[in-house]
Parts: structure tokens; C-alpha cells; sequence
């Protein structure tokens, strides 16, 4: 038993932060009909073609799920939606802001008919302020949020290589809903969660926040190196190849010097005799560990790093993760199928004793549809006027 058998959720999502949320509760069990607009489904399925013809961000994030296909502002949509809700346990929404009100999906519209449904919504900016109202994509949200203003180089700003905001929105959607789950067994009734991407992503950003505390100076950027910490980043070996590095302490400082470095004096030079001295002279510090690690390979760097017990990473590509030694070895991949056929996916974080993660299919586009009508008490013959009149 999964610990979410038994739960419906319905969403209406698109793009990456409510699919993430909703496939992370597919994980756990819970059973998730994604409604998608009839011919076109959720956008997210255009954005590439890079995984057997099928979009990446899509395959990612909609393993497990039921796809129905209906046309929220046909009239006859209301029905369905009626009964899908009076049947679900959460409902999950991304649309655009006002969207859900006005098709009167909001938790208010919602609550005195259903009052058992947790109904989250995910969005830029929330429900009220003055942002209300604002588009946001993931690349405006790190630059609101502040993000852009620390992440990057000298040269200027540069923006996380991964969806960080939605991606973001999407976990603190899913823990608040498992939250709502364990307070709707206490109380028996639903909620409404309301999840800003603007506000999760602050969230992330407390560090350089409190750091900049008072009108103080925030973190520099500093690109893949620390803002406030040397060394601790990237650093060049003799192959061509990049070692990533770190030192917390004055410990670590000195064994750095001695086992990696081999230059034992460097430990008790005035200039990197403190975590602050180093970080103010950086560049003359890089420059002798640039020259130090020259004759070496980034294996025998590491080995070396390894022996002092210095924090070290290989600096890996996309094909070198596929191929990663740990997780080949804890046995993380595993494969789902899709409209193209299998593909390998990662099974979630948090290898559990109590259950096994659900990897079910990534469904094509309105796949269950005619499935879960029959299950509402629709006929074939109702079920195939719906299709004609462009309904589902």
C-alpha cells in the first residue's frame, strides 16, 4: 500500500510547476486525472521533441497520470467537472490568474458543495497584491525574487539551468496538500492553499536576504565559486578537465595545504589565514592552486582531495549523470512506459521501506477519457456525441 491509494486528485495544469506537484502525489498513489484541452492538451507537450519524439519537461512531469480531455468553457464541461469533483479529494490549478474563478472552480465557489475538496492553486505572484494579475514564467521569477541579482558572474546575471521557481512552487504545493490531507483526517474538511511562485522562491533566498540584512552588501556573484567562502568551486586540473572543491574550516584549510596542494607553508600565510582573508584574495589564491593542480589529472586531484577528506564533485555533463556510478549502484533508475515506448526515469527521492514509488505510464494526450466517462455513467453513444460536439 502506497501511502496516497485512495486519493483523487483533479488538476487542470500546464507547463511545469502544478504537473511537478501532481506527479510527485501520483508517486505516492493518489490517482490524478489531468484535464488537457481537446487537440492541443497541455503545452508542455510542444516544448521539445528530445525523448523518442515526446517533450522532456512533459516526460518529466506527467508519469502515472489519467489524461482526460475536456473543454472547460463548453457548457456541458460544467457536468463533468461536477462529478469529477464530488468524487476527488484535491483539486490542483495553474491556469491563468482569474482563470479558475471564473469558471467557478475557486475554493469558494467550491467549498459548501464539496466542503472535503482541498483546492490548491499555484500561480506567480497569489490571489491579491498588486502582481495579482501578472504573467510569470520561470526566468521572471528568479529575477523578482532576486535570484538573478546573485547568480552568475562579474560580467552579469545569469539564470539556473533547471526550472528553479516552478520547480520550487510545485514542492511547496505538494507538501502543503499532504499537510491539508493529514488535517482533513483530523477535521474532515478541505481547504484552499495558495502557492506563489514569487513567495517559494523568496523563500530560497533567505540566506543572501539576511546576509544583505539592513542596507548591508549582498553576496557577490561570483559564478560557480562561493560568494563568501575560498576556495570552495571550480577549479581547472592539468587534462582540461574541472575539479569542484570546497573548505569549511581552518582544519580543512591546513590539510588542504599539506596533502593537496603540497605546500604546507601556505597553512600559516598571513595573506589566507583566515576564511575572510582568503575570500579577499581569491584571485592570487586561485592563481597557486591553477599551478599546483596543473601537472595533475582531475582523477589524481580528487584522489588527492579524497586522502585530505576535502568536499570534491566531478564537474559532469548531462551523459555523464546518466551514467553516474551511485546511482547505478543504489539501483535508482527504472523505466516507464510512454506513448513512444519505454524510457528510463529516476525513481523519486526518498527510497522508503513502506512502499514502492508508482511509475506508471505518461499518457497520450485524452487516453482515458472514454474510460473515466464510463465511469462517471456516460454510454458509448453519450460518449461519442461529447467527441462530435468537440466537448472532450
Amino acid at each position: 500500500m502506497r501511502p496516497l491509494d485512495g486519493i483523487t486528485v483533479v488538476t487542470l495544469e500546464h507547463a511545469i510547476a502544478a504537473p511537478f506537484c501532481t506527479r510527485q502525489l501520483a508517486d505516492l498513489g493518489a490517482r490524478v486525472i489531468k484535464v488537457e484541452r481537446p487537440g492541443v492538451g497541455d503545452f508542455a507537450r510542444a516544448y521539445d521533441e528530445r525523448v523518442d519524439g515526446l517533450a522532456s519537461h512533459f516526460v518529466w512531469t506527467n508519469r502515472s497520470k489519467e489524461s482526460l480531455t475536456l473543454d472547460v468553457k463548453h457548457a456541458e464541461a460544467r457536468s463533468i467537472l461536477d462529478q469529477l469533483l464530488a468524487r476527488a479529494d484535491v483539486l490542483v490549478q495553474n491556469l491563468a490568474p482569474g482563470a479558475a474563478a471564473r469558471l467557478g472552480l475557486s475554493y469558494d465557489a467550491l467549498s459548501d458543495k464539496h466542503p472535503q475538496l482541498i483546492v490548491c492553486d499555484i500561480s506567480g505572484y497569489g490571489a491579491d497584491g498588486p502582481y495579482r494579475d501578472k504573467k510569470a514564467y520561470d526566468l521572471l521569477i528568479q529575477s523578482e525574487s532576486g535570484f538573478l541579482s546573485v547568480t552568475g558572474s562579474e560580467d552579469g546575471p545569469a539564470k539556473a539551468g533547471a526550472s528553479i521557481a516552478d520547480i520550487a512552487a510545485g514542492m511547496y504545493a505538494y507538501t502543503n496538500i499532504l499537510a491539508a490531507l493529514i488535517q482533513r483526517g483530523r477535521t474532515g474538511r478541505g481547504c484552499s492553499i495558495d502557492v506563489s511562485m514569487l513567495e517559494s522562491m523568496v523563500e530560497w533566498m533567505s540566506f543572501p536576504l539576511y546576509y544583505a540584512y539592513k542596507g548591508a552588501s549582498p553576496p557577490v556573484r561570483a559564478g560557480a565559486a562561493h560568494a563568501t567562502i575560498y576556495p570552495y568551486g571550480p577549479f581547472p586540473a592539468g587534462d582540461g578537465k574541472t575539479v569542484m572543491l570546497g573548505l569549511q574550516n581552518e582544519r580543512e584549510w591546513v590539510a588542504f595545504c599539506d596533502k593537496v596542494l603540497r605546500q604546507p607553508a601556505l597553512a600559516t600565510d598571513e595573506r589566507f589565514s583566515s576564511s575572510s582573508r582568503r575570500s579577499g584574495a581569491r584571485r592570487e589564491l586561485y592563481a597557486l592552486i591553477c599551478e599546483a593542480f596543473l601537472p595533475l589529472t582531475a582523477e589524481q586531484v580528487i584522489a588527492r582531495l579524497d586522502d585530505a577528506q576535502i568536499a570534491n564533485a566531478r564537474l559532469n555533463d548531462m551523459h555523464e549523470v546518466w551514467q553516474h556510478a551511485q546511482l547505478r549502484a543504489r539501483e535508482r533508475w527504472t523505466e516507464v512506459a510512454t506513448p513512444a515506448g519505454p524510457v528510463p526515469a529516476l525513481l523519486p527521492p526518498g527510497a522508503s521501506s513502506g512502499w514502492q514509488a508508482r511509475m506508471d505510464p505518461i499518457p497520450a494526450l485524452g487516453e482515458h477519457s472514454a474510460a473515466i466517462l464510463a465511469e462517471l455513467g456516460y454510454s458509448t453513444a453519450q460518449i461519442d456525441a461529447l467527441k462530435a460536439d468537440e466537448v472532450i
